[in-house]
């Protein structure tokens, strides 16, 4: 549909709150949008300039418009969203997760059963969930049984049948699992009172159940009988055990849902952490692409709507990172800046973090799998975007690190053929360098990783990347030059934040398109120097070969040190504490060494 056609019917579409659907020329649904007003919304699309080029691709394909109307722009929004998961346009925000999660039901019956079940039937019956993990919900059912009576039986439990003794209790009643309701030894309103409890347990909420149980463990030790009073002191023990399992930000926390965001190009990925009673009750992350290059918010804001859909629900306060339009004004969104709000969404992006860092790591153990042709095509790509005068099919990287200003050491990492090669990794001590000094300390590693492969007569990296930008880059440059090596290896710098590649002796960075197979090959060779060098870092500590000045200290040993720094970030920091402070952290005793030796 052109501009000028488009100008034809654009008098018929209204100006009302709605969503509009874009057809191509096969009828096929390509594009689901909503809109404040319809015609404005519409209009937008078929002016003379365009946001970027996939939206002018989109336009190219309309042949046909169709809308509905709504009452609000809340409407809208909630259409809009069932139509995307229902339908999945080409171009919409595309949700990756074709997932089936488990419920919990409590069977519409008498003396309902309670069972695990991926179906959720329209028949009466109250499900529970759903959950993000089958074994969590095998985990609570397991608990359950352990803890409160409930019959597992199918019989017909119906008041006439139970009259007529048509049942006899089964070996579950001798063993304490069921109260055997099917002989009437078990009311229907103390059963139901254990279902009760049931729904407490799987909102979080275990307050009232302990108090119920303490108050019967009482009752019984009044009445001197003491097994039953045993029996509901262990169940006590349970339960408060199983509390202690859960994550628990804060009990005065209500109910509310956590959302961060990771996006990557044109994928984006987002947690969700469901809280109850200030417990987080489940966990998710699902994995978004994005096709018209939607902002995070625009991404984040229809990931909520999904999720909340998906698990049903009904909290009234939304956690995120920054601020967004959600059309529905009885839920709140909640920039937290500190307090127990911000450490629920800090949990929330270490968990987002966690899941893209997994996702990337599969993608290499997939490379790994493909054959020498498809790995090849990395390479052939990388030798290109470089102009390189043949294929880096081997590529080494280094990388310094230290600790609080102390204790520096480096890595290098191998990648032959596109893959790691663990068995080249290589740890180094500065040996010649005192004191930090990043440039120093990349001379002498790199020199001395590349006469010993001269002295051995080992085979030489086409590509060397210095994680470091220019300053490192020049100084490796120096011992490449002392080695008589220039020209027979090819060295980058890249840039520590800005994924900017410098060859030596230029003055501008070479920038790779930022979902281009050669960056991404550079940026898991970066994060695997990374977690290289910071993994011999955290041994070499642990094992004692080098303290920082909080474990020379007479009375504090390492857990306290690191306990300190992890909160304080530094010594010196540390060092300008009050008692209090430190009192806080780490207790009276501890606290007082410490301050006296900084103060005393």
């Amino acid at each position: 549909m052109t501009a000028s056609e488009f100008q034809q019917i654009a008098h018929t579409i209204p100006t009302n709150p709605g969503i509009y659907k874009y057809f191509d020329n096969k009828d096929e649904l390509v594009y689901v949008g909503k809109a404040k007003s319809l015609r404005k919304r519409v209009s937008s699309y078929f002016s003379k300039t365009f946001v970027n080029y996939k939206t002018h691709e989109l336009v190219q394909r309309i042949a046909k418009i169709e809308f509905t109307i709504v009452d609000s722009e809340q409407d809208a929004f909630l259409l809009e969203n069932s139509l995307i998961k229902q339908f999945q346009p080409k171009y919409n925000i595309n949700l990756k997760d074709d997932k089936s999660y488990p419920f919990i039901v409590i069977k519409r019956e008498p003396f309902s059963r309670i069972f695990l079940t991926r179906r959720k039937l329209n028949d009466g019956s109250k499900y529970l969930g759903p959950f993000t993990s089958v074994g969590k919900v095998r985990e609570l059912i397991e608990f359950i049984k352990q803890n409160i009576p409930l019959r597992t039986c199918k019989l017909n439990l119906t008041d006439t049948n139970i009259k007529r003794g048509k049942f006899k209790v089964c070996l579950e009643y001798h063993l304490g699992n069921c109260k055997g309701p099917c002989e009437g030894l078990q009311s229907l309103e103390d059963y139901n009172a254990g279902l009760l409890q049931i729904e407490n347990i799987l909102k979080g909420n275990l307050g009232p159940i302990l108090q119920q149980f303490r108050q019967q463990m009482k009752t019984h030790a009044e009445n001197m009988a003491f097994e039953k009073a045993e029996m509901m002191r262990k169940k006590i023990e349970h339960l408060e055990s199983y509390q202690a399992k859960s994550v628990i930000v804060s009990r005065h926390l209500g109910t509310m849902d956590v959302f961060s965001i990771l996006k990557d190009g044109d994928l984006a990925y987002v947690n969700y952490l469901m809280i109850q009673n200030g417990t987080v009750v489940q966990t998710n992350t699902i994995q978004l692409e994005t096709h018209l290059e939607e902002p995070e918010q625009e991404v984040l804001q229809f990931a909520i709507a999904q999720l909340r859909s998906t698990f049903n629900s009904m909290a009234h306060e939304i956690i995120v990172p920054f601020e967004i339009e959600y059309p529905d004004d009885t839920v709140e969104i909640i920039v937290p800046k500190g307090g127990d709000k911000k450490k629920l969404l800090e949990l929330s992006e270490k968990n987002v973090n966690y899941f893209k860092e997994e996702l990337k790591k599969k993608k290499i153990l997939q490379l790994e799998g493909k054959s020498d042709f498809e790995k090849k095509q990395v390479l052939y790509q990388l030798q290109e975007d470089l102009s390189l005068t043949e294929a880096p099919v081997h590529i080494e990287c280094f990388d310094n690190s230290n600790f609080q200003g102390s204790y520096p050491v480096s890595a290098m990492v191998c990648f032959k053929d596109g893959i790691p090669s663990k068995k080249d990794y290589r740890h180094f001590n500065v040996k010649t360098v005192e004191g930090i000094n990043d440039f120093a300390t990349m001379k002498e590693v790199v020199y001395r990783r590349y006469k010993r492969l001269l002295d051995e007569n080992q085979d030489l990296p086409q590509l060397v990347i210095i994680d470091g930008g220019k300053g490192q880059l020049g100084y490796a440059m120096q011992a490449i030059e002392e080695l008589g090596l220039i020209g027979r290896m090819t060295l980058v710098g890249l840039a520590k934040n800005e994924e900017e590649l410098f060859f030596p002796g230029d003055s501008e960075s070479l920038k790779l398109p930022y979902n281009s197979e050669s960056l991404k090959l550079i940026r898991r060779i970066r994060d695997e120097v990374h977690r290289f060098g910071i993994t011999f870092h955290r041994n070499k500590r642990s094992k004692g070969t080098f303290k920082n000045e909080l474990e020379t200290i007479e009375g504090i040993g390492k857990s306290t040190a690191d306990r300190l720094l992890k909160t304080f970030r530094s010594v010196n920091k540390i060092k300008t504490l009050t008692k209090e402070e430190l009192i806080a952290e780490v207790g009276k005793s501890k606290a007082e060494i410490v301050w006296q030796h900084f103060n005393g």
